[in-house]
């Protein structure tokens, strides 16, 4: 009788161990002690494991060349957690939409940073989830997967530069990519205010000073741009040349013109990325209906055919899809068309 009630004792005491010995396990960070990094020359602040590798280099992306900084914390257990920052495609409505810059982004990034966590090639996936801007900055929130290694990439662009956020594991731990990714901090995107060109009440002279004659240069507001330029080199994109002769404003505008149709655009794209497999055994076509902008960039990209599972991955592709401006009677227009995929099972 006192053997069974040790028994029954042990037994109540390991049933109340175990499951407090694996949650204890679960809650243990796998990198220790963590600091705030504010790098020199970036926008940013994040708490991240305690002294990150640094890497600071450049690698061409199509005709550029960008700049590219890594802060990468790799644990051995596992866990993979990384901020990548890169510059080189400059902020320019004028040239191309903010769409299409933060597309040219995430394509290089995709390119860049898989051989950085695994030195030799693996297969790589990068999922669109949802838009997530952030203080008024561009964002994208994606699934990511390289080899065994999944997780997310919370990617933002800001007019100097553009950051991915990354959290990799080869298990689940929302509490440490929480951990991670809230605390990156941005600094709300400034919008500049209209400037003043004129006074509404001019000042009066005063009569102990001399009166100075001003001539219509001096009038003329300084050029904005970069303070190592010359004053005939210098732009101000945003305010009229004083040496043109500028029409009054009638007060009518162009109509913007509908977009014309361009049929099957497959053929016509400059860059056409193959889009990336999913997982399972769905196969077939895929025609994704595409708007293209003045610039040459996907504005708009949605599915209207082909097996549902396969939807996601044409449409990401479609959206990265670039193609040379199209003219009519001269002046850029938008073009709609059709983009098809053909997914093909692998053996």
């Amino acid at each position: 009788m006192h053997f069974r009630r040790l028994h029954l004792a042990l037994a109540i005491l390991l049933l109340t161990v175990f499951p407090l010995s694996a949650q204890v396990k679960k809650t243990v960070d796998p990198f220790g002690e963590w600091e705030t990094i504010s790098p020199e020359g970036e926008e940013f602040t994040i708490s991240m494991p305690k002294n990150p590798t640094t890497e600071e280099t450049t690698f061409p992306y199509h005709k550029m060349e960008l700049k590219a900084r890594l802060y990468l914390a790799k644990s051995p257990t596992g866990p993979v957690l990384a901020v990548t920052s890169f510059s080189g495609i400059k902020s320019n409505p004028a040239a191309y939409s903010d769409f299409a810059r933060f597309n040219s982004y995430v394509d290089a990034f995709k390119n860049f940073f898989p051989p950085k966590v695994r030195t030799k090639e693996v297969p790589t996936r990068l999922t669109l989830v949802s838009s997530r801007p952030f203080n008024g900055h561009t964002g994208r929130s994606f699934k990511i997967t390289i080899g065994e290694l999944s997780g997310s990439v919370h990617a933002f662009a800001t007019r100097k530069r553009f950051y991915a956020i990354v959290s990799l594991n080869t298990k689940k731990d929302d509490a440490l990519e929480e951990k991670f990714v809230s605390s990156f901090v941005l600094p709300e995107r400034r919008v500049e205010p209209p400037k003043i060109t004129a006074s509404a009440t001019p000042e009066q002279p005063n009569p102990q000073e001399p009166t100075v004659q001003r001539t219509e240069a001096d009038e003329r507001p300084l050029p904005e741009g970069d303070p190592n330029q010359t004053p005939g080199n210098a732009v101000n994109p945003g305010a009229p040349n004083p040496t043109n002769n500028q029409q009054p404003n009638t007060g009518q505008e162009k109509t913007k013109r509908s977009p014309i149709n361009g049929g099957m655009l497959n053929g016509k794209a400059i860059y056409l990325p193959v889009p990336e497999v999913p997982l399972g055994d769905a196969s077939g076509v895929v025609v994704v209906a595409i708007l293209i902008d003045e610039q040459g960039s996907v504005i708009e990209a949605r599915a209207i055919s082909g097996p549902q599972p396969l939807h996601a991955a044409a449409v990401t592709a479609a959206r990265l899809a670039r193609f040379s401006p199209t003219l009519l009677m001269g002046e850029p227009v938008r073009v709609s068309g059709t983009l098809s995929y053909n997914f093909v099972k692998s053996n």
